[in-house]
């Protein structure tokens, strides 16, 4: 159905779970694939995954937040491809930074700016003038989170910076609209990855409760978010500019709803005799 032969693909956090689903689905769709990867056992790894599926690919281990580094990347990028056609933001954690805002210090507000907010500005200033050099239909797509749109107590700082690239990704649009490149976002739910290993949280005992949290009864898995990935950088999305697309299985739409043990829907925990069940 997607088609990018010919396209250059650019995905930063490739090596591993979302980035590493989307560098795999856009290689099998014909596209030119760079991956910028900080970690290098995963960058050698999704590397030795593209080399044998037959995709053109560059995979370089780069901090996202080195402006140093991603500078010499695009340097990579335009001399080997001479432009770029797709860039997908994908770098993003919370760092194991969850607690009550007066209990953030500036460094790891520093350090959740880095990576969830400075990095785009650096990766997406730098990629531009590869982008505009190919013209009109270039897409630029960032992965964001449910997180901006929701609350999430003890992670006030993450979905702030999370909530801005809401900001950006509709401001980018007016801008880059004449010149024929598209900017939106990627809000997935949890979503199954090294990061957030969804599989590994929920004990055993408390799966068949996933059906009842999320509306289509189970987390995210990468392929959903590559997959969203391929639409909005396709042209299907030829007119499609300044938006976000949820991909979350209903979790936004749900609003705090979940269904009881009977299937009703509430806004309420219903009480057990082993404490709130959800």
């Amino acid at each position: 159905m997607f088609e990018f032969t010919g396209k250059t693909v650019l995905i930063t956090g490739g090596g591993a779970g979302i980035g590493r689903a989307c560098a795999q689905a856009f290689g099998a769709s014909g596209a030119r694939v760079v991956v910028a990867e900080i970690d290098a056992a995963r960058a050698q790894n999704v590397r030795q995954a593209l080399e044998a599926a037959g995709v053109e690919s560059v995979v370089e281990v780069v901090d996202v937040t080195r402006a140093d580094q991603v500078a010499a990347l695009a340097r990579t990028i335009d001399a080997r491809f001479g432009g770029l056609d797709v860039l997908i933001n994908n770098v993003g954690d919370f760092l194991q930074i969850a607690k009550p805002f007066d209990d953030y210090t500036d460094d790891d507000i520093a350090r959740l700016y880095d990576v969830n907010l400075r990095q785009v500005f650096i990766v997406t200033r730098a990629m531009l003038p590869l982008l505009r050099r190919r013209g009109a239909g270039g897409s630029i797509i960032s992965v964001s989170s449910i997180e901006g749109f929701r609350a999430i107590p003890n992670c006030a700082v993450y979905a702030s910076f999370k909530a801005a690239i809401s900001g950006l990704t509709k401001s980018l649009a007016l801008e880059l609209g004449p010149a024929g490149i598209r900017v939106n976002q990627i809000a997935p739910e949890t979503t199954e990855t090294p990061q957030v290993p969804t599989s590994l949280m929920v004990a055993a005992e408390h799966r068949d409760h996933i059906k009842r949290w999320i509306p289509l009864g189970r987390f995210g898995e990468p392929d959903d978010i590559a997959g969203a990935a391929m639409y909005l950088a396709s042209p299907f999305a030829a007119w499609v500019s300044g938006t976000t697309l949820h991909v979350d299985g209903g979790a936004l739409a749900a609003a705090g709803w979940y269904r009881d043990p009977k299937g009703f829907w509430t806004n309420i925990p219903v009480v057990t005799g082993n404490g709130f069940n959800f």
